[in-house]
């Protein structure tokens, strides 16, 4: 069962859902512009595997706080937040799961050792390092890229996505969706309300305002953390390109592509990406079961 709850970590409140109990915690980040309702397939499925599953609607969206300003928005806030969210929530063993924004951060977590990881599970969205060489040499990758150039503009990209009961965002995901059917109104209606809150739209712009130079400024460290990507190959805005090259960078990867899906790919096939999921924490033995006497997290980056 799923419930829904508000803590307080970094300063902010934040609030949300969770199912399963214990703290071996597999942490969901949601991307733009959803919201911890986007791992509502997911979190039974992680619960199943032994996990407390937790998806909190990141600052500035959903029911969590909005800090004002575009400097509270800088992916240093941002780490800084899922190191006090696991705090919070008490994890010892910490599984990483992130999705568009969500798994950016994500990215970033596991490059800066915020903390220990047991594993870490990003979705359509590469490595920084993979997509800074992308829109550098890659005119199709700039071309698909040019809503971040777009949302640099002041309050008109906030005017558009809002306007007819925010409309633009509802566009925004079953327009890129492969099977619209996966995004009836009624879930459509729960993004765009959400977008409507006092001072949301700008707190979710605001996370490219900050962040800008999306491909640079991280380091390249190669992780140690397993990774497992899932990618669904019909995404309009990242190349197929982005799910390559990371020999260099990542030193336990598995890649799921997921032919006929687009960049909504959890919410859009959930029956593929939990089984791949499953599938992939049993061959890496993350079994919540195990943790060490000292409370640490078995196999977690050093």
């Amino acid at each position: 069962m799923i419930t829904t709850r508000r803590v307080q970590a970094n300063r902010l409140g934040f609030t949300l859902d969770e199912a399963g109990e214990g703290d071996a915690v597999a942490l969901c980040l949601h991307g733009f512009p959803e919201s911890r309702f986007s791992w509502r397939h997911q979190l039974p499925a992680l619960e199943s595997a032994g996990w407390r599953a937790v998806a909190p609607d990141l600052r500035g969206y959903g029911d969590s706080e909005k800090p004002r300003g575009r400097a509270a928005y800088h992916l240093d806030h941002l780490v800084a937040d899922v190191a006090a969210l696991f705090d919070a929530l008490g994890a010892r063993r910490r599984l990483l799961v992130g999705h568009d924004w969500g798994a950016m951060v994500a990215w970033s977590f596991a490059l800066r050792q915020a903390l220990p990881l047991d594993g870490l599970v990003v979705m359509n969205v590469p490595h920084p390092m993979v997509f800074g060489q992308a829109l550098r040499h890659s005119w199709a990758q700039r071309r698909r890229s040019w809503y971040v150039a777009a949302f640099q503009l002041p309050w008109l990209p906030e005017a558009i996505l809002t306007a007819g009961h925010a409309w633009g965002v509802g566009q925004a995901i079953r327009g890129m969706a492969v099977d619209k059917a996966a995004f009836p109104d009624e879930v459509l209606d729960v993004y765009r309300t959400n977008a409507l809150k006092p001072g949301a739209m700008t707190a979710m712009i605001n996370y490219y305002r900050a962040n800008a130079d999306l491909g640079g400024g991280q380091a390249a460290a190669m992780i140690r953390t397993p990774i497992l990507m899932i990618w669904g190959e019909q995404d309009k805005a990242l190349g197929l390109e982005l799910t390559e090259g990371y020999g260099p960078l990542v030193a336990d990867f598995t890649l799921e592509r997921l032919p006929g899906v687009s960049h909504w790919v959890q919410q859009e096939a959930p029956e593929q990406v939990n089984a791949r999921l499953l599938a992939w924490l049993g061959r890496q033995d993350l079994s919540p079961t195990r943790c060490s006497p000292a409370g640490g997290a078995v196999g977690a980056a050093d």
